[in-house]
């Protein structure tokens, strides 16, 4: 009797045709070196190039318009564009479908690139950020450190730093990501831990903007970051894995 595990066999090919034809035309795009603007083969050329049905090009291409690799325009015919890396981010950042474990991901994602931008603020930031930083803090409650924090607080601050950065594609990461910032405050999947006499408040911040180097903002954001890494997801009876859900 042949056992499955000793025999050598190759597993078949399970890809339709529009996935190989998908894939072989992204190996074109690069092979060929193409750049935004350039034109590919019409449809009629590439049924004959790759020997399929124009039905199955059609599909192909549709896939790579959806991903924003090419676009069709009357007078050019079909064209390779710079994609918009964060459309399909975008379109799936349905909050409510996340696991916990996708949610964590992202929050801790978020925490990351804020204590990382310290030198792009520095390089970049104006007397006048300084004075518009200034009035969203004046807003904020005097009694800041005994909570958490206040969502539209955060989301102000945190996305003129954002802005201060003058990175499109920071800015543009951080709006896409914020129905899941404002889904985890309000599903009170953050609590608040115990008061730390150390924390950085935004502030503080705006003080070392004004007077500090990057690196004692860069450190300070550490600080002032430290409670959202201590206090998220403490309502969670153990840690949850992406299988759980």
């Amino acid at each position: 009797m042949l056992k499955p595990d000793k025999l050598n066999i190759d597993a078949i090919d399970s890809s339709s045709l529009v996935d190989k034809v998908e894939s072989r035309l992204i190996e074109l795009l690069i092979s060929e070196k193409l750049s935004p603007g350039d034109v590919i083969p019409k449809e009629m050329e590439l049924t004959t190039m790759l020997g399929v049905s124009r039905t199955v090009i059609r599909e192909a291409l549709n896939r790579l318009k959806t991903i924003g690799l090419i676009e069709s325009t009357k007078r050019k015919g079909t064209t390779i564009k710079s994609p918009n890396l964060l459309f399909l981010l975008q379109k799936s950042m349905i909050p409510s479908i996340l696991d916990l474990a996708t949610l964590k991901d992202i929050f801790e994602l978020r925490l990351v690139i804020e204590i990382g931008m310290s030198d792009l603020i520095f390089s970049r930031i104006k007397p006048e950020d300084i004075e518009e930083l200034e009035a969203i803090v004046e807003l904020e409650p005097p009694s800041a450190k005994e909570v958490l924090f206040d969502i539209d607080h955060e989301i102000a601050f945190h996305g003129k730093l954002y802005e201060i950065s003058g990175n499109q594609t920071l800015m543009d990461f951080q709006s896409i990501l914020l129905p899941a910032f404002r889904y985890v405050y309000d599903s009170n999947m953050i609590k608040s831990p115990d008061h730390d006499s150390k924390w950085i408040s935004h502030k503080d911040l705006v003080k070392i903007l004004k007077d500090g180097t990057p690196n004692k903002f860069r450190n300070a954001m550490r600080k002032h970051l430290d409670r959202h890494f201590k206090g998220y997801f403490k309502n969670t009876a153990k840690p949850y894995t992406r299988d759980e859900v």
